[in-house]
């Protein structure tokens, strides 16, 4: 299908018409040999609640983006090289169906389709388009990845002390090294996790340590505990990755434009489309 779809002008067509939907606060997709395989909308856990994102799929990346005017405008673009890419699929809940996780190493997160088969042909075309992609480069499967962020709503107490009840005036926090929701006296510290950001984050107590241990090891050196140097991954010409303090700061705006009457996993629509 990529060989098919290289060079065409319905691909250059595809593409420039995404791009002008992110507009100015977009970054450029149009790059040779790229190609715009699939697009269409999956409900993303968020960390308030879940909310439906736009995606799509090229044959080395995956994009997507806040929902403003469906088909017309979009923003808070993402951009994920599918190099860094596993997938995990999970078991329904109560709020989300079809549900699967992707995993990188600067963020993971959990994204649901309207229907089974939708999620079938997501994960399908995702891990041929990843193995065509590590096969070509010689590259191995990422096997580092970034915790996801436990929703707000799933703990009243903190995940840690579990003494700490949320409300209005104590916040919750989330560290960026497991995910749990925290109060901010069991997430005092901050931690350098160079994959995630170039600043040091907020981590609970307990991964603090952990970490501070990890430091003490590295600093002996990888041949005293017999292990080589992990190569460093090369970034994706034009990308730029979202840190790991990234909290999808759009998932706030009381501007959300989408209906609200919309039945995501009742209608009989197909959210979802692939290219060939």
């Amino acid at each position: 299908m990529v060989d098919h779809l290289a060079n065409t002008e319905i691909n250059s067509q595809r593409i420039a018409a995404v791009e002008n939907c992110f507009g100015a606060s977009g970054q450029p997709l149009a790059v040779p040999g790229r190609v715009l395989l699939g697009e269409g909308i999956l409900t993303k856990e968020c960390r308030k609640k879940p909310k439906p994102r736009i995606f799509f799929l090229f044959n080395d990346i995956l994009v997507y983006g806040s929902i403003v005017i469906n088909k017309r405008k979009y923003n808070s673009q993402h951009i994920i090289p599918l190099e860094d890419v596993t997938l995990e699929t999970l078991p329904d809940t109560l709020q989300m169906k079809n549900r699967w996780m992707i995993k990188t190493s600067k963020k993971s997160f959990v994204v649901s389709a309207a229907s089974l088969t939708e999620r079938k042909e997501w994960i399908s075309h995702l891990e041929e388009c990843i193995r065509h992609l590590l096969t070509k480069t010689g590259r191995q499967p990422s096997t580092e990845h970034a915790a996801p962020w436990i929703p707000d709503k799933a703990t009243d107490i903190c995940m840690r002390c579990t003494q700490t009840k949320f409300s209005t005036l104590t916040r919750r926090h989330h560290c960026r090294k497991c995910g749990f929701v925290v109060c901010a006296d069991c997430s005092r510290q901050r931690f350098l996790m160079p994959r995630l950001s170039p600043k040091p984050l907020r981590v609970c107590n307990l991964c603090y340590r952990q970490l501070l241990a990890e430091k003490k090891k590295e600093k002996r050196g990888p041949e005293a505990e017999g292990r080589q140097p992990e190569p460093i991954r090369s970034a994706v010409p034009g990308y730029e990755p979202s840190s790991g303090d990234d909290s999808d700061k759009s998932d706030d705006d009381k501007a959300d434009q989408w209906p609200a009457d919309t039945e995501f996993y009742t209608s009989e629509v197909s959210w979802s489309s692939f290219h060939s």
